[in-house]
């Protein structure tokens, strides 16, 4: 699982990949964490849940990212060291469909790390602008444009 920060006129842009989509979603999200600060405490913050549904799975990715907005800002706390345990999708459950609003749902835990220890730059909101999810012959790639 990798990311990379990239340049974006006025925002920031993350190009991550994965071996599967759950490990592509961490990786979207760790990018997230790094174009938030320059380096991360890895002692500190206490484990939590996130739980998003979405209409599709690019939506999934955009409501994942923007929950992580939300918590950081609600929390006071950067969202880091992100573990995607499950994302199920239409198929997976036999009573869901593509015209379900919530077809598609996420399981994940992060770390937060209080504000006050980190000298976080502010990250506004994700944006659909590029935004790019797609299987590859080897996983896959996401890349996700940032508000700054």
């Amino acid at each position: 699982m990798e990311y990379e920060l990239r340049e974006h006129t006025a925002d920031i842009a993350v190009a991550a990949s994965g071996d599967s989509l759950e490990a592509v979603f961490g990786a979207a999200a760790d990018g997230f964490a790094a174009a938030s600060c320059e380096s991360v405490p890895t002692e500190t913050g206490e484990r939590f849940s996130v739980s998003v549904t979405a209409e599709s799975r690019e939506a999934l990715l955009f409501d994942y990212l923007d929950e992580l907005v939300y918590l950081r800002d609600v929390r006071g706390e950067l969202p880091v060291d992100h573990r995607v345990e499950t994302i199920d999708e239409p198929a997976d459950r036999p009573n869901a469909s593509d015209d379900d609003p919530a077809a598609w749902s996420l399981e994940a835990t992060a770390r937060g790390v209080p504000l006050t220890e980190v000298a976080a730059r502010e990250i506004k909101a994700v944006t659909y602008s590029e935004m790019r999810l797609e299987r590859v012959d080897d996983g896959w790639e996401a890349y996700v444009v940032f508000d700054v």
